[in-house]
């Protein structure tokens, strides 16, 4: 039996109410965290091959892209909310073995979320070519900068596509398609950049071409299972059609609302601190978003395992299962807590080696590679705070948490940052961050152990 249908198996035995002993219940978290993690490393590769690519360009061209960076993490973290709002429903009515509210839902969240993207695509567009200077940065990189954001912008209802049957092909428990498209959608961005940035020489546009090329053809493909494939959320079903429930859009907003309001003021946080880096100069811009984005490889399996949390819960909710919702959330924190742990080990040893491929600038990489390892040793608590967010998004419990995030994020990583940035430079930013996501993993662990995502099962 493969592990897909190992899974689907136990994830029925949810449904049905059946028991589920320790050795099941890590099979299931290990069985859809592996396909989730690489996934979710296969995406930030995509962005880590850019800007090693971006990097052979020149220094202003890393600066560019690095400058708007932050602000198409907001505007895509945006579709990422949408999604969720109607995916944890989904999740719940699959729980309750309920499939024909999980495709109305999911025909609700087609609607709305392309309405939606189209809306951000439109700001998006209309705001690119001050963005550069509002971020601080300077006359020789705007024009790139300004381009490299447009375009993402314009391909944006494609981004929101691939989120939305990303996410509902999770919640019905099939981590597969998203892991294999995500594989796919990288290896199209490295053929498609090579090919814009050093046979058309195309430099920073041909990074985005790229980019953009891969996500329009992976997230149609994405839709494309999602919509007439999978077993639970086809919609090629002729005795089904559709017709408007409010209470579907009023639990969307209910649930993607505070993570929308999150997924702004974080990424706005995002922008304050890039304003703090950005006089700091274009060396420190380069090295601030190369060692973010190295960085994301070491925390990307606790946003996987995330995934698997927020599928499981979910549908233990749905089910009514407190008995396997609880231990679910904490074996999930647990296993996400110790391969961070493993990871930033990794990231402290071979940190100027990550660096290096992105940049053959010394001072670039040496700046950068303090930054990982300051970083190393909050990665622990950065996992704690990943995977039991998404057991609350998992929950429908979504305000609290977000606000938890946010206070952290505002209160204490930027007023830190702020302070040190003056006296230790880019390294006294990171110290901050380090500060910071140590602090948002405790308060995440207490409100776990207190177990307030709990409060909406009925049974």
């Amino acid at each position: 039996m493969t592990q897909q249908k190992k899974s689907d198996v136990l994830l029925a035995a949810i449904r049905e109410g059946k028991p589920l002993v320790s050795a099941e219940k890590l099979n299931l978290i290990i069985g859809l965290s592996v396909p989730s993690i690489l996934a979710q490393i296969t995406s930030v590769l995509m962005f880590f091959i850019d800007q090693a690519m971006v990097g052979r360009i020149s220094v202003e061209a890393s600066a560019a892209c690095g400058l708007v960076e932050s602000s198409t993490w907001l505007f895509g973290s945006l579709t990422s909310a949408a999604s969720m709002g109607f995916s944890v429903q989904v999740a719940h009515f699959i729980g309750a073995n309920d499939f024909s509210k999980a495709r109305q839902v999911f025909r609700h969240g087609l609607f709305c979320t392309l309405l939606l993207s189209i809306v951000i695509a439109i700001i998006g567009v209309s705001i690119s070519r001050k963005l550069p200077f509002w971020l601080g940065g300077g006359a020789d990189i705007a024009s790139d900068a300004s381009l490299y954001f447009m375009i993402f912008m314009l391909i944006m209802p494609f981004f929101q596509l691939s989120n939305l049957s990303g996410a509902m092909l999770k919640c019905s428990g099939n981590m597969r398609i998203p892991s294999i498209m995500s594989i796919l959608m990288c290896v199209m961005d490295v053929v498609f950049n090579y090919i814009l940035i050093f046979q058309f020489h195309l430099g920073v546009l041909g990074v985005a071409l790229g980019t953009a090329l891969a996500i329009v053809i992976g997230g149609s493909v994405q839709a494309w299972f999602a919509i007439f494939q999978n077993e639970i959320l086809s919609l090629r079903r002729e005795n089904e059609r559709f017709y408007w429930v409010p209470d579907y859009l009023k639990h969307a907003l209910k649930i993607g609302a505070p993570m929308a309001m999150q997924s702004v003021l974080m990424s706005g946080a995002q922008i304050v601190s890039t304003m703090i880096v950005a006089p700091l100069g274009n060396f420190a811009i380069a090295a601030n978003t190369f060692a973010i984005t190295a960085e994301s490889l070491c925390y990307m399996p606790g946003y996987g395992i995330g995934d698997a949390a927020t599928t499981l819960v979910g549908q233990s909710m749905g089910a009514g299962r407190r008995d396997i919702c609880r231990s679910f959330a904490w074996m999930s924190v647990g296993m996400g807590m110790g391969i961070m742990a493993f990871m930033g080990l990794l990231m402290y040893i071979f940190a100027p080696e990550l660096m290096g491929l992105m940049t053959p600038v010394d001072a670039i990489r040496d700046l950068g590679a303090e930054c990982l390892r300051i970083e190393a040793f909050a990665e622990p608590m950065f996992a704690a705070s990943i995977v039991a967010y998404s057991v609350c998004i998992g929950a429908g419990d979504t305000l609290k948490p977000a606000l938890i995030n946010l206070c952290s994020m505002w209160l204490v990583r930027l007023t830190l940052a702020a302070f040190l940035a003056k006296e230790y430079g880019l390294q006294g930013v990171w110290t901050a961050m380090a500060i910071e996501l140590t602090f948002r993993g405790i308060m995440f662990l207490i409100r776990l152990y207190r177990g307030r995502f709990l409060r909406k099962i009925k049974n």
